[in-house]
């Protein structure tokens, strides 16, 4: 099936950078087959279960163009169109406040690229902020299985003071500003730890 953006270029999904590394036995690895994005919703789904939180990712608008019927009972959309850009991966409702993130994985091992993020997408953060909610973004180290929540507001630091010759957050930078999940069984990763000190500011 064919996806294509608004300005008609077509879209190509990033391959599972999980998919072609072997599985350590050691227990922090055991999980490494499992995509950030799988990760996440599976922790969402512990929240929503355990009435922590309501938390969701957001659903992509598409604009079905071409549909293939390879019977009556089936239809197989084989091409379609992004409607708008979109803005962050997950949004929701936790202790009252609004909360918002985009949720990003590299395989580099000292750097987090700039290209995976896009300025409307920092926009959006902006107004979230503007308006009193949380907003922050998940990156995960996939070399080493390392997940990091770092603040919007550094996030947006970073991204605007990047120029040609700086294309990518520095990991220490990262370590030094964010904040490490530990990894865990149920949940997952638990970032809504991380976002209770946010709000409390401690």
């Amino acid at each position: 099936m064919a996806f294509r953006y608004p300005d008609g270029r077509k879209f190509e999904p990033k391959r599972n950078e999980m998919t072609k590394k072997s599985v350590n036995k050691d227990a922090r690895f055991s999980n490494r087959g499992m995509t950030l994005e799988e990760d996440i919703n599976e922790t969402n789904e512990y929240y929503l279960a355990h009435q922590v939180a309501v938390i969701h990712k957001k659903p992509t608008p598409l604009q079905i163009v071409n549909v293939h019927y390879p019977s009556r009972s089936a239809a197989v959309v084989t091409e379609a169109y992004f409607q708008k850009p979109s803005t962050t991966d997950y949004n929701g409702v936790y202790k009252g406040r609004h909360i918002d993130f985009e949720a990003k994985e590299t395989k580099n091992k000292l750097s987090f690229p700039f290209k995976n993020f896009h300025d409307h997408q920092v926009e959006h953060m902006k107004r979230v902020l503007d308006q009193g909610g949380i907003a922050f973004a998940i990156l995960r180290f996939s070399y080493t299985d390392e997940v990091f929540l770092l603040e919007a507001t550094h996030l947006i630091r970073f991204y605007e003071e990047r120029d040609h010759t700086r294309k990518s957050m520095k990991k220490k930078d990262i370590e030094h500003f964010g904040y490490l999940i530990p990894l865990g069984f149920h949940p997952r990763i638990d970032y809504l730890k991380i976002v209770d000190k946010l709000i409390t500011g401690s």
